[in-house]
Protein backbone atom coordinates (compact mmCIF):
# COMPACT_ATOMS: atom_id res chain seq x y z
CA UNK A 1 0.00 0.00 0.00
CA UNK A 2 0.53 3.60 -0.21
CA UNK A 3 -0.76 5.79 1.45
CA UNK A 4 -0.41 10.08 0.72
CA UNK A 5 -1.39 12.43 3.31
CA UNK A 6 -2.41 15.79 1.87
CA UNK A 7 -3.04 18.28 4.87
CA UNK A 8 -5.73 21.13 4.15
CA UNK A 9 -6.67 20.48 0.83
CA UNK A 10 -9.35 23.64 0.84
CA UNK A 11 -5.65 25.91 0.55
CA UNK A 12 -5.12 24.32 -2.58
CA UNK A 13 -5.99 26.48 -5.90
CA UNK A 14 -8.50 25.53 -8.46
CA UNK A 15 -5.60 24.67 -11.15
CA UNK A 16 -4.06 22.37 -8.39
CA UNK A 17 -7.07 20.89 -7.33
CA UNK A 18 -7.95 20.16 -10.83
CA UNK A 19 -4.81 18.22 -11.12
CA UNK A 20 -6.28 16.01 -8.63
CA UNK A 21 -9.22 14.72 -9.93
CA UNK A 22 -7.48 12.47 -12.57
CA UNK A 23 -5.85 10.94 -9.41
CA UNK A 24 -9.50 10.54 -7.43
CA UNK A 25 -11.46 9.33 -10.13
CA UNK A 26 -9.69 6.02 -10.77
CA UNK A 27 -6.34 5.72 -8.71
CA UNK A 28 -4.50 2.46 -8.39
CA UNK A 29 -5.18 -0.19 -6.63
CA UNK A 30 -2.67 0.23 -3.85
CA UNK A 31 -2.80 3.79 -3.32
CA UNK A 32 -5.03 5.86 -0.58
CA UNK A 33 -4.84 9.36 -0.40
CA UNK A 34 -5.89 11.37 2.70
CA UNK A 35 -7.46 14.46 2.58
CA UNK A 36 -7.86 17.13 5.31
CA UNK A 37 -10.00 20.54 4.94
CA UNK A 38 -11.77 22.10 7.74
CA UNK A 39 -14.28 22.42 5.79
CA UNK A 40 -15.49 20.21 3.04
CA UNK A 41 -17.59 22.75 1.72
CA UNK A 42 -14.46 24.94 0.16
CA UNK A 43 -13.61 22.19 -1.58
CA UNK A 44 -14.74 21.93 -5.32
CA UNK A 45 -17.68 19.97 -5.35
CA UNK A 46 -15.78 17.23 -8.03
CA UNK A 47 -13.36 16.75 -5.46
CA UNK A 48 -16.06 16.13 -2.91
CA UNK A 49 -17.89 13.47 -5.23
CA UNK A 50 -14.81 11.39 -5.45
CA UNK A 51 -14.11 10.88 -2.18
CA UNK A 52 -15.76 9.04 0.83
CA UNK A 53 -16.35 12.02 3.86
CA UNK A 54 -14.72 11.29 8.05
CA UNK A 55 -16.13 14.17 10.33
CA UNK A 56 -13.80 13.75 12.98
CA UNK A 57 -15.45 15.90 16.26
CA UNK A 58 -13.44 18.35 18.92
CA UNK A 59 -11.88 16.96 21.86
CA UNK A 60 -13.78 17.90 25.29
CA UNK A 61 -11.99 20.38 27.42
CA UNK A 62 -10.98 17.95 30.02
CA UNK A 63 -9.62 15.84 27.22
CA UNK A 64 -7.99 18.59 25.90
CA UNK A 65 -6.51 19.09 29.44
CA UNK A 66 -4.92 15.62 29.77
CA UNK A 67 -3.61 15.93 26.16
CA UNK A 68 -1.48 19.28 26.97
CA UNK A 69 -0.24 17.83 30.68
CA UNK A 70 0.47 14.32 28.73
CA UNK A 71 2.99 16.29 26.00
CA UNK A 72 4.19 18.80 28.34
CA UNK A 73 3.25 22.01 26.95
CA UNK A 74 4.07 25.23 28.13
CA UNK A 75 1.01 27.73 28.90
CA UNK A 76 -0.89 24.83 28.90
CA UNK A 77 -4.30 26.54 30.06
CA UNK A 78 -3.85 28.97 26.87
CA UNK A 79 -3.21 26.61 24.21
CA UNK A 80 -6.26 24.59 25.75
CA UNK A 81 -8.37 27.37 25.24
CA UNK A 82 -7.44 29.02 22.03
CA UNK A 83 -7.29 25.34 20.12
CA UNK A 84 -10.94 24.72 21.38
CA UNK A 85 -10.89 20.97 20.92
CA UNK A 86 -8.12 20.31 18.18
CA UNK A 87 -4.99 19.11 19.88
CA UNK A 88 -3.04 19.76 16.88
CA UNK A 89 -3.23 23.58 16.92
CA UNK A 90 -2.63 22.99 20.78
CA UNK A 91 0.94 21.53 19.60
CA UNK A 92 1.68 24.06 16.78
CA UNK A 93 0.45 26.92 17.93
CA UNK A 94 3.85 29.63 18.62
CA UNK A 95 1.99 31.99 21.06
CA UNK A 96 4.18 34.77 20.53
CA UNK A 97 3.36 34.62 16.83
CA UNK A 98 -0.08 34.56 17.54
CA UNK A 99 -0.02 37.47 20.48
CA UNK A 100 1.88 39.52 17.80
CA UNK A 101 -1.25 38.63 14.73
CA UNK A 102 -3.83 38.89 17.45
CA UNK A 103 -2.81 42.47 18.34
CA UNK A 104 -3.53 43.66 15.00
CA UNK A 105 -6.08 41.74 14.26
CA UNK A 106 -7.97 43.47 17.43
CA UNK A 107 -6.62 46.78 16.75
CA UNK A 108 -8.27 46.15 13.23
CA UNK A 109 -11.71 45.71 14.95
CA UNK A 110 -11.62 48.17 16.90
CA UNK A 111 -10.77 50.66 14.14
CA UNK A 112 -13.61 49.33 11.99
CA UNK A 113 -16.20 49.57 14.51
CA UNK A 114 -14.81 53.33 15.59
CA UNK A 115 -14.00 52.25 18.40
CA UNK A 116 -10.58 53.89 18.11
CA UNK A 117 -9.26 56.56 14.88
CA UNK A 118 -8.21 54.91 12.14
CA UNK A 119 -4.53 56.31 12.40
CA UNK A 120 -4.39 53.37 15.66
CA UNK A 121 -4.83 51.13 12.84
CA UNK A 122 -1.58 52.49 10.43
CA UNK A 123 1.38 51.38 12.89
CA UNK A 124 -0.07 47.59 12.86
CA UNK A 125 -0.77 48.01 9.00
CA UNK A 126 3.02 48.81 8.11
CA UNK A 127 4.32 46.12 10.65
CA UNK A 128 2.20 43.57 8.39
CA UNK A 129 3.53 44.74 5.39
CA UNK A 130 7.23 44.55 6.53
CA UNK A 131 6.37 40.49 7.31
CA UNK A 132 6.80 39.98 3.33
CA UNK A 133 6.92 35.76 4.52
CA UNK A 134 3.33 36.33 6.39
CA UNK A 135 0.27 34.95 4.33
CA UNK A 136 -2.54 36.67 4.39
CA UNK A 137 -4.68 33.86 5.91
CA UNK A 138 -2.40 33.62 8.80
CA UNK A 139 -4.22 36.77 10.04
CA UNK A 140 -7.10 35.95 8.80
CA UNK A 141 -7.83 32.63 10.60
CA UNK A 142 -7.05 34.70 14.08
CA UNK A 143 -9.41 37.44 12.81
CA UNK A 144 -12.16 35.14 12.44
CA UNK A 145 -11.47 33.69 16.12
CA UNK A 146 -11.65 37.10 16.94
CA UNK A 147 -15.45 37.49 15.62
CA UNK A 148 -16.36 34.59 16.99
CA UNK A 149 -15.82 35.70 20.43
CA UNK A 150 -17.67 38.85 19.79
CA UNK A 151 -20.59 37.35 18.50
CA UNK A 152 -20.79 34.90 21.38
CA UNK A 153 -20.53 37.78 24.07
CA UNK A 154 -22.83 39.89 22.10
CA UNK A 155 -25.39 36.92 22.30
CA UNK A 156 -24.92 35.81 26.20
CA UNK A 157 -22.82 32.69 25.01
CA UNK A 158 -19.95 31.80 28.08
CA UNK A 159 -16.81 30.47 26.29
CA UNK A 160 -14.24 32.46 24.61
CA UNK A 161 -11.70 31.38 23.08
CA UNK A 162 -9.48 34.73 23.87
CA UNK A 163 -10.48 34.88 27.31
CA UNK A 164 -7.13 36.62 28.69
CA UNK A 165 -8.75 39.72 26.65
CA UNK A 166 -12.05 39.03 27.65
CA UNK A 167 -12.70 42.81 28.66
CA UNK A 168 -11.83 44.07 25.30
CA UNK A 169 -13.98 41.30 23.50
CA UNK A 170 -16.56 43.03 25.65
CA UNK A 171 -15.99 46.09 24.69
CA UNK A 172 -16.07 45.46 20.99
CA UNK A 173 -19.55 43.39 21.86
CA UNK A 174 -21.34 46.50 23.13
CA UNK A 175 -20.47 48.32 20.85
CA UNK A 176 -21.56 46.56 17.22
CA UNK A 177 -24.35 44.77 15.63
CA UNK A 178 -25.36 40.85 14.64
CA UNK A 179 -25.40 43.13 11.09
CA UNK A 180 -22.32 44.69 11.57
CA UNK A 181 -20.72 41.18 11.98
CA UNK A 182 -22.59 39.29 9.74
CA UNK A 183 -20.79 42.08 7.39
CA UNK A 184 -17.31 41.54 9.16
CA UNK A 185 -17.54 37.96 8.47
CA UNK A 186 -18.39 38.96 4.63
CA UNK A 187 -15.48 40.58 4.78
CA UNK A 188 -13.49 37.71 6.06
CA UNK A 189 -14.46 35.32 3.87
CA UNK A 190 -13.36 37.98 0.71
CA UNK A 191 -10.16 38.10 2.62
CA UNK A 192 -9.57 34.55 1.89
CA UNK A 193 -10.36 34.61 -1.68
CA UNK A 194 -8.07 37.56 -1.74
CA UNK A 195 -5.33 35.31 0.14
CA UNK A 196 -6.01 32.79 -2.71
CA UNK A 197 -4.32 35.38 -5.48
CA UNK A 198 -1.71 36.67 -3.25
CA UNK A 199 -3.58 40.24 -2.53
CA UNK A 200 -1.24 42.19 -0.49
CA UNK A 201 -2.30 42.01 3.41
CA UNK A 202 -1.80 45.86 4.08
CA UNK A 203 -4.32 47.32 1.46
CA UNK A 204 -6.56 44.41 1.73
CA UNK A 205 -7.28 45.46 5.79
CA UNK A 206 -7.52 48.62 4.61
CA UNK A 207 -10.31 48.07 2.48
CA UNK A 208 -12.17 45.87 5.04
CA UNK A 209 -11.39 48.19 7.75
CA UNK A 210 -12.52 51.23 5.68
CA UNK A 211 -15.69 49.65 4.48
CA UNK A 212 -16.59 48.75 7.77
CA UNK A 213 -16.19 51.74 9.04
CA UNK A 214 -18.91 53.25 6.39
CA UNK A 215 -20.76 50.70 6.97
Amino acid sequence: WRVFLIDGIDRANEQAANSLLKTLEEPPEHLIIVLTTRNAYDLLPTIRSRAIPFAFSRLTPEQMKSFVELRKLDQAAKRVTLADGAPGIAVTLDLEVYDRRRLAMLALLKVSANLEPFGAWMKHADSIAARRTEKLESYVEVLYGLLGDVLRVAHGGSFVRNSDIRSEIESLARKVSFAWLRRATARCDELVEMGRRNIQKGPAFDAFAAALRMA
